[in-house]
């Protein structure tokens, strides 16, 4: 890929549509109206908080990652979205009881006017969750269409110069790529046919990317995993990257395992079990979601200990996940971790990981990072997979041919060279043996 030569500026409002206007995406949208009103930090948001080293360590040039891309400011955010529901924003972050009346009230105001558009949902899908605020249409193909409408109706009336839609949505079954998905033109027929293997998520994505906008993946569904979306994506210059918001658990995983596998520790099962209560919870209590959600929690590991390089160490990992629905735990997730070691001469070790999260707290952060880099990738004329993006997702998206990196600190160093090559500065190598010669 050539390195961009310019990259434009941006200009006026940027658009953020999300799918899905439940715990995740309300969240996000307070957090956002809190901060830029000075009532909040943006914890856990690299693109507001992270620095950036330049050149030598002894040129002393660390910049906040926004002072040095241009990124767009968040004063010029505005939001929209659809979901099945027609609660206002408002509405939707006191039920799902996220933020604490005193944040919710500051917010009240912003959040009150946001009304979701109908949205384009199958209970097929996400057999636990169904609603009155849905759209009609003979088929796929035209229910694709009404979502393309939705978003040129958005940027007309929020005056956006830009937009982007990302995935805040539920978990989907469990699908896997058929004859359907290969190309644009089979996809296109397929929507008219409605064929079963084209999931909600998919007319979303389809409606984005064809209408030129970039899109990200919060949640495991198949979505844009498939030939056809990515030569749209090619077609429409349109950035895409997924997927599964990387949050509690296997946030962890990708922190630890690096950790044991360079100190070459070895690893005889990791047993992973957790209590959510949330929307999401519900959701994943069908079998066939939960499917799609435990092969991308259960993918991290494996490549990241690459146990075909390290037999003896990494050969026979037991590795299992369990999630349970517990209501009364409500957006607050907790994750237990077993975690299996053996050290020198074989002797064996135990980790015990008990972690109590805010599932939406630790993903609106990696929503704003997404929006704001998605929108830099297209302004710098890139285009299709973004795998510099993969240090926010549990399942990274990657080209064909290649492995996906899961490893934390390699996506860290991936996504800040992106950064450094975009605006032409040296790459940072940490070889350093210039300081020594």
């Amino acid at each position: 890929m050539r390195r961009p030569t310019t990259i434009t500026p941006p200009k006026g409002n940027l658009g953020v549509l999300t799918v899905g206007m439940g715990a995740v995406a309300t969240t996000f949208m307070a957090g956002v109206d809190l901060i830029r009103n000075n009532a909040a930090q943006p914890v856990g948001s690299t693109t507001q908080l992270g620095t950036i080293r330049l050149g030598k360590r002894t040129e002393g040039r660390t910049p906040l990652i926004k002072d040095f891309v241009p990124l767009d400011p968040l004063k010029n955010l505005v939001f929209g979205g659809w979901d099945l529901f027609p609660d206002t924003a408002y509405e939707a972050a006191a039920h799902a009881a996220v933020l604490s009346s005193e944040d919710l009230a500051k917010a009240k105001k912003f959040l009150s006017g946001i009304r979701p558009m109908k949205a384009a949902f199958d209970r097929n899908y996400v057999k636990r969750l169904d609603g009155p605020n849905v759209k009609k249409a003979k088929n796929k193909y035209d229910l694709a269409l009404e979502i393309k409408n939705d978003i040129a109706e958005f940027r007309k009336k929020s005056k956006a110069s830009r937009c982007v839609v990302i995935w805040c949505g539920s978990t989907e079954i469990f699908l896997t790529p058929e004859e359907v998905h290969s190309t644009a033109k089979k996809f296109e027929e397929g929507m008219k046919k409605n064929h079963p293997a084209i999931a909600p998520s998919m007319l979303y994505a389809w409606a984005a990317i064809t209408s030129g906008v970039p899109f990200a993946n919060g949640a495991p569904n198949l979505t844009l995993d498939i030939p056809a979306m990515q030569e749209l994506a090619a077609k429409h210059d349109a950035p895409i990257c997924g997927k599964d918001f990387k949050t509690g658990q296997t946030l962890l995983k990708t922190i630890l395992a690096p950790g044991l596998k360079a100190r070459m520790i070895g690893l005889n099962g990791w047993f992973s079990t957790n209590i959510l209560g949330n929307r999401d919870g519900e959701v994943l209590e069908d079998p066939e979601s939960f499917k799609t959600k435990e092969e991308s929690k259960l993918g991290a590991l494996e490549y990241i200990l690459q146990p075909k390089l390290y037999p003896n160490l990494y050969g026979n990992v037991c590795h299992k996940v369990r999630i349970n629905y517990y209501p009364p735990r409500g957006d607050n997730k907790e994750g237990w971790d077993n975690i299996d070691i053996f050290g020198w001469l074989g002797y064996p070790m135990q980790i015990k990981v008990d972690f109590l999260c805010r599932d939406s707290i630790l993903a609106a952060p990696l929503a704003l990072d997404l929006v704001l880099f998605l929108d830099l990738a297209q302004r710098a004329g890139l285009h299709g997979i973004q795998e510099w993006l993969s240090f926010f997702f549990k399942s990274p998206m990657c080209a064909p041919e290649l492995y996906p990196e899961h490893d934390l600190f390699i996506q860290s160093m991936k996504m800040k060279n992106t950064l450094r090559w975009m605006m032409g500065e040296e790459l940072i190598t940490h070889l350093g043996s210039e300081y020594y010669d």
